[in-house]
């Protein structure tokens, strides 16, 4: 990538960041962009606005957001590679197999393949968090088990996929069960401490981090107060912040630096130390659930209408956070694009972020000269 090109993204972006600010999509954010095979790898990071809409705090760099569903692919799915490599889970794995209370629900058939591309019968959501947070912290993950196994199916399992939580809390319950280690410590010691990027992308920030340097979310009707260091999804609350499908926090440089991890282990110049770049890459193809565009663990773009843009290759892998969150990597132009916002502040009721998404990606790419 040249320097005019370089420019023209800075610019370009400068741009739109600043209209949908206006616009009052989020009261701030910050994208990051890398490009390029590492000898000759550009990297952009660019911060906008604020981080309320009383503009006391600027974004930076080092500005915490709230990540929320990134948790998914970040967190529990590269903790599952990792119960691969350490052979204490299998790819086909039942869920039965591990949970024996299982056999007596539908889950009794369903795999953790199932589970990670959403086809696995749950629904898409339940407010688990209003029985939770009635019992004794100690208690809920096994309260939490017992709701999920409880379950009836939306849908045949595997023949169609519905966008689940559910799936995630579960799967969550089972790294910590196969590991014996809670998920946070899990996170930090065997993915994110390899990398060095532990200081930057964690689960709960609130002990860790000043609160000026953390991007608050919304004005919560349940729990009365503004969210701010504070896991925004209810029923990660509920499990103190730490759970399989939403938790994790994180600035602008280190999502966008696992996001590059994952493009070298993906593009084979680069192995994390505690799981395989042959099994990564099996999780990052798109499964044959009718009607789906889920690998494992990861979305890949839909052919209309995808927050990716227009541009995208088919091939490429990414995923959302309701809090104005998301990545994409596109291993054939060895493209990553991270956009971090709240756009959840003061409301989540606010959805510009929808027309915002592909505009930010696709202004991007062509800037870079990528389409």
């Amino acid at each position: 990538m040249n320097t005019n090109n370089k420019k023209t993204v800075i610019s370009n972006c400068y741009n739109i960041f600043n209209e949908a600010i206006q616009l009052r999509t989020f009261p701030g954010a910050a994208m990051g962009v890398v490009w390029g095979a590492p000898e000759k790898r550009e990297r952009i990071l660019q911060a906008y606005g604020h981080t309320t809409y009383s503009r006391e705090n600027r974004v930076d760099e080092a500005t915490v957001y709230d990540l929320a569903s990134l948790t998914k692919p970040l967190a529990t799915t590269l903790a599952l590679l990792i119960l691969l490599k350490e052979q204490q889970l299998q790819r086909a794995e039942r869920i039965s197999d591990i949970f024996p209370l299982a056999r007596d629900s539908f889950l009794h058939r369903v795999s953790l393949k199932d589970i990670l591309c959403h086809s696995a019968g749950f629904s898409a959501h339940k407010p688990y968090y209003l029985e939770l947070l009635r019992l004794p912290e100690a208690k809920r993950k096994e309260a939490l088990l017992n709701l999920l196994l409880a379950e009836s199916p939306a849908y045949e399992p595997g023949s169609a996929s519905v966008y689940s939580d559910l799936g995630f809390l579960l799967l969550g319950l089972i790294v910590e069960r196969k590991s014996g280690w809670e998920l946070d410590r899990f996170f930090r010691e065997k993915i994110a401490g390899p990398l060095g990027i532990a200081e930057r992308i964690f689960y709960g920030p609130a002990g860790a981090t000043q609160k000026k340097r953390i991007a608050p979310t919304e004005e919560c009707a349940f729990r009365k107060r503004l969210l701010c260091g504070e896991a925004s999804d209810e029923n990660s609350h509920a499990l103190g912040g730490v759970a399989g499908h939403a938790g994790l926090f994180g600035t602008i440089e280190g999502v966008l630096e696992m996001g590059e991890h994952l493009l070298d282990q993906w593009q084979g110049r680069e192995e994390h130390p505690n799981y395989l770049a042959s099994d990564l890459r099996r999780f990052l193809t798109r499964q044959e659930i009718p009607g789906s565009t889920w690998a494992l663990g990861f979305d890949t773009p839909s052919a209309t209408g995808s927050s990716g843009g227009r541009y995208l290759d088919p091939a490429s892998v990414g995923h959302l956070g309701f809090t104005g969150t998301s990545f994409w990597i596109d291993p054939t132009r060895d493209l990553v694009m991270v956009l971090l916002s709240n756009r959840v502040h003061p409301s989540r009721e606010n959805s510009r972020i929808k027309q915002f998404r592909p505009l930010f990606h696709e202004t991007v790419m062509e800037s870079l000269g990528l389409v």
